[in-house]
This record gives C-alpha cells, sequence and structure tokens, in this order.
C-alpha cells in the first residue's frame, strides 16, 4: 500500500513539473522573442533610462506613460472610496441587498468593452462638457470596467472576518459607524484592498479599447501609434509595462503570504 502511495505521488510530481515547465515555455518565450526584437535596435533601451531624451524624441510616448499612470492611481482611489464603505455598510446594515449589490458589481464582465462604449459615449459627451476632453476622465469608465475585480476581492477579505461581531463591539465603545469603518474593519482587511488596488493597476495599464474608442490617450494606444514608426520602442516599452503588472502581482501575493503568517502567528 505504502509502495503505491509513494509512485502516485513520484507521478503526481512529475506531472506538476511538466505542467508547470510547459506553462514556463508558453508564457516566457513571448518575452525573450520581445527582449531579442527590441534589442535589434542598440539605442532602444538606453533611450527607454533617459526620459529627458524619450521625451525629445517620442513626446506621444512619454504623455501616454504619465496619462496612464494617473489614469491607475485615480482609479484605484475613486474605486476603493466607492466600493470599499458601499461594501462594508452593506455588510453591516442592508444584507438583504448583497445578491444585488453583487450582481450590480459583476456585471461589466458580461458586457462587451466595445458595447460597454456605446453605452458611454453620451455620457462622455457631458463629461466633456463639465470637465473637458481630457484624458484623465477616463476614469469614470475605468471605475466600471474594474468593478467585478475589486469587489471580488474585497468581498473575499470581508468574508474572511466577522465584520458584524467588530462592529458590534466597536459600536458598544461609542464608536460611530465611520470610525468602525475606518479604525476597525478597514485595518483587517488590508491586504483585499491592496489586491484590489494592484488588479485595478494593472487592468488600467493594459487598457485599450475604452481609450481607443473614445479618442482619449494611455499607454496602449500610444503604443499602437509609436510601432508604426518605431516598432523596437514599442516592444521595449509594452516589455516594461508587462514586467510592472508582473511585479505587482508577485508584490500582491507576498503581501498575502506574510497576512496570513502574521495571522497564524497571532491566533
Amino acid at each position: 500500500m505504502a509502495g503505491v502511495i509513494a509512485r502516485r505521488a513520484r507521478r503526481q510530481s512529475v506531472f506538476r513539473w511538466i505542467v508547470l515547465v510547459v506553462l514556463g515555455i508558453f508564457f516566457l518565450l513571448p518575452l525573450a522573442a520581445m527582449v531579442e526584437f527590441s534589442t535589434r535596435d542598440s539605442s532602444t533601451w538606453p533611450l527607454l533610462v533617459h526620459w529627458s531624451q524619450l521625451t525629445e524624441k517620442y513626446p506621444d510616448l512619454t504623455d501616454g506613460i504619465l496619462q496612464s499612470l494617473g489614469q491607475a492611481a485615480l482609479t484605484a482611489v475613486l474605486m476603493l472610496v466607492l466600493l470599499v464603505p458601499t461594501a462594508i455598510w452593506v455588510r453591516l446594515r442592508l444584507p438583504k441587498v448583497r445578491r444585488l449589490i453583487e450582481f450590480l458589481c459583476l456585471l461589466p464582465l458580461t458586457i462587451p468593452a466595445i458595447v460597454l462604449v456605446v453605452g458611454l459615449a453620451p455620457v462622455y459627451a457631458w463629461v466633456n462638457y463639465f470637465l473637458g476632453g481630457s484624458s484623465l476622465t477616463l476614469v469614470f469608465a475605468y471605475a466600471v470596467l474594474v468593478l467585478p475585480y475589486s469587489y471580488r476581492a474585497i468581498d473575499a477579505g470581508l468574508s474572511a472576518i466577522d465584520v458584524k461581531t467588530l462592529a458590534e463591539a466597536a459600536r458598544s465603545l461609542g464608536s460611530g459607524y465611520a470610525k468602525v469603518m475606518w479604525s476597525v474593519v478597514l485595518p483587517n482587511i488590508r491586504s483585499a484592498v491592496l489586491s484590489a488596488a494592484f488588479l485595478t493597476v494593472a487592468l488600467v495599464l493594459g487598457e485599450f479599447t475604452i481609450a481607443s474608442l473614445l479618442n482619449r490617450t494611455n499607454l496602449q494606444v500610444v503604443l499602437v501609434l509609436v510601432g508604426k514608426n518605431s516598432a523596437t520602442v514599442s516592444v521595449a516599452v509594452s516589455f516594461v509595462a508587462l514586467l510592472l503588472a508582473f511585479v505587482l502581482l508577485m508584490l500582491l501575493s507576498l503581501f498575502e503570504k506574510r497576512s496570513v503568517k502574521g495571522s497564524k502567528g497571532a491566533s
């Protein structure tokens, strides 16, 4: 019996390694191709290091990078300001509408981006009228786009703690609802909030369809335009953007592991 279990464990281990190797080749081979292609022009990577030279030669590219970073930061802030208090309030005061809120937050997953643009175009006509045509106004569309992923992350964090008991204990000590949210619940879902923020940044940095169809500027739109004249620069910047998203997700994973270890140690 022990021999059968050992052979099964060895087969499972071999199968896992085969899967990891195949997936590693599948994901790393395109990245290696991007590096090889972008280094064919020896001036590409040194140019990316010198921001002033990059701005002088490709002003649209640096503008697209700054626009995307601003959009990512503002979208993350707007999403957290809207979603975190709403999710906590629903858990504490309106548990019967939780399914409705979940349905509304997950709805953008079922709607293609091009259909979202058709619905958002009339709204953005008014946005242009009141706020102008700045690319930062894409924040409102992106806040809708990231709702499903951000909601899932925050809802998972709230499900991992006893929100009602914590809130009732804080209320019995004289805390108001604002203090309960800020000082009691929020510190306990810190990893979930960071997860939602990191996912938002990664999604916004890679978004193309909405920005292109609404005639706004972001990194992906500019990369398409730059690629028509300098493919190596476009590929190099795309590679850096992928690495940034990968680093964000790795930091998220490490933070979650540290939070789990900390909670186990505290218990």
